[in-house]
């Protein structure tokens, strides 16, 4: 009897290969725009070729350029202005704790920010300064010097205080690139923070009031609602969601969303807790998936033995 086995086999791997590119690749690169990844360089800003003195940029942060006006720097003991609320009623969103900036964002990112918000976040069509459309974060424009410097100066004074590459965590490069739009609902996480564990009632009420009330200035500011993340790697994918942060307006021309500026480590540590928060069993699961990937290789083998074993007299 010939063995038409091989050929079943080639015919079944052939039409699931088939169902895979109809379902994968074809779905994903050909129905949907591919969008390539500009590898963080943001090449569209100036290159930085001043050295910053961390001193004077801390005096300058501090004064002149009035930065903690609107932000909270905790890790030098200098608590926000206004709380998460009050803040976004007046500015459509909380402006960042600084006290990370300097690891979590590009150095051309956050010299160009300093200079020129708008430009620097990509939101220049929304906030444009002919048409009186400022954007709440004002321009730096400088303390009598050379204009250079003092932004790489205070560049410079956000990195001395910045935990290093290495210690930053997961969730604080998501809280500060993500966290103060995007809730994440899976890791507890609101736009005003992680929610606590309240005793009575009332008080979980209260703090859902303050997050719909931070909601409704945030939708006011960007048009819509930024989603929830919780399950958004799992349902887009780890490029798209990259790239998304990369450069919103390559995915959707016209978003509100800003450009965030981070870096391609940052980047990195950003997907990482997403990954987590959208499958928190993953590092379980990924251990239990090669148990098994093992467990059927060696049964195949054994099974492939067994059947040349009982069937050899058919063939």
């Amino acid at each position: 009897m010939k063995n038409k086995e091989p050929l079943i086999l080639a015919v079944v791997v052939f039409f699931s290969l088939v169902t895979y590119y109809l379902v994968e690749p074809y779905a994903h690169h050909v129905m949907h725009k591919q969008v390539d990844s500009e590898n963080f360089a943001y090449a569209d800003l100036p290159s930085v070729t001043k050295t910053g003195n961390a001193a004077n940029g801390k005096a300058l942060v501090t004064g002149a350029a009035a930065c903690t006006g609107c932000h909270s720097i905790s890790k030098d003991g200098m608590p926000a202005p206004m709380d998460a609320v009050t803040a976004a009623a007046s500015y459509g969103v909380n402006p960042p704790d600084l006290s990370n900036a300097g690891a979590v964002y590009d150095v051309k990112f956050l010299t160009d920010l300093i200079k020129n918000p708008a430009h620097a976040l990509k939101v220049e069509h929304k906030f444009d300064a002919n048409k009186g459309q400022m954007h709440p974060m004002v321009p730096f424009f400088g303390a009598g010097g050379d204009l250079d410097q003092e932004v790489a100066d205070m560049v410079a004074y956000l990195q001395s205080i910045a935990v290093s590459k290495d210690e930053l965590t997961p969730k604080v490069a998501y809280e500060n690139a993500c966290g103060r739009c995007h809730a994440l609902s899976y890791e507890n996480w609101t736009q005003i923070g992680t929610k606590p564990t309240f005793k009575h009632k009332k008080d979980s009420l209260a703090f859902d009031i303050q997050v719909l009330e931070y909601q409704d200035s945030l939708t006011k500011y960007m048009g819509k609602l930024p989603p929830d993340l919780s399950m958004y790697i799992r349902s887009r994918g780890e490029h798209y969601v990259s790239t998304f942060i990369e450069n919103p307006q390559n995915h959707l021309a016209g978003t509100a969303m800003p450009r965030v500026g981070v870096t391609a480590d940052s980047a990195e540590k950003v997907i990482e807790h997403l990954k987590d928060a959208g499958d928190t069993k993953r590092a379980e699961r990924e251990s239990v998936g090669q148990n098994v990937m093992w467990y059927i290789l060696i049964f195949a083998i054994f099974a492939y033995l067994w059947k040349r074993s009982v069937w050899k007299e058919l063939h």
